[in-house]
């Protein structure tokens, strides 16, 4: 899947009010906005759906979100059955997602979607952000050594994450690459130097780079 090609650690929806927890309307989703966000982020990533469960999904849609400028953390479904349905939709959307994401993370919901790397040093596959993570400590290379690498739409390559850049432009994706294998080689001697080998000794395991 193109779709998650690139990827970022943390929240990949909008964070919602838990079941029974008092609303905040304008800066939560209430429960039901949450599930639909969860349906609605499996379909971006691009879940197929029936005819009729993308009809269900209008109807949702036309309740929880009747304008584009909306308040969001205010709209529930008037139908308690419909307002399990969605439940369970969702929860059936978290299970696709789950089964896709990157070697070396998992997807769980808390109160949004949340990409996580897997923190098994065991694991045949061991995410640099594991490691950063288990590390607990200032690592200079970290930031680099975690990045991806992408091309701008002026042509050139960068290594970064969702957000920013920090390193490039680069003439080549094998260029950028290069700078994230030098990240992560000086990765392994600062997890040495700050006494953490055994997260060191993790590198033969740690994924490509993601490009």
């Amino acid at each position: 899947m193109t779709a998650l090609t690139q990827w970022h650690v943390g929240p990949w929806t909008t964070r919602g009010s838990l079941p029974g927890a008092p609303l905040e309307p304008g800066r939560k989703r209430t429960p039901d906005e949450l599930h639909f966000d969860v349906v609605g982020l499996a379909r971006i990533l691009g879940r197929r759906l029936s005819g009729r469960e993308e009809l269900q999904i209008r109807l949702w849609q036309n309740e929880l979100r009747p304008t584009h400028t909306r308040l969001c953390g205010v709209h529930t479904l008037a139908d308690p059955d419909n307002a399990q349905l969605l439940r369970e939709t969702a929860e059936e959307a978290l299970a696709w997602l789950t089964e896709r994401a990157p070697a070396g993370y998992e997807f769980v919901l808390t109160d949004a979607v949340e990409l996580r790397p897997l923190l098994d040093l065991d694991a045949d596959v061991v995410a640099v952000d594991a490691v950063i993570q288990l590390a607990d400590t200032d690592l200079p290379a970290a930031r680099l050594a975690a990045s991806h690498v992408r091309r701008s739409t002026a042509g050139d390559w960068y290594a970064g994450d969702a957000v920013c850049n920090w390193s490039g432009p680069h003439d080549t994706a094998d260029a950028a690459v290069a700078a994230v294998q030098a990240a992560r080689a000086e990765l392994v001697n600062q997890l040495r130097a700050a006494g953490r080998d055994d997260l060191a000794a993790t590198a033969d395991r740690w994924p490509p780079v993601p490009r």
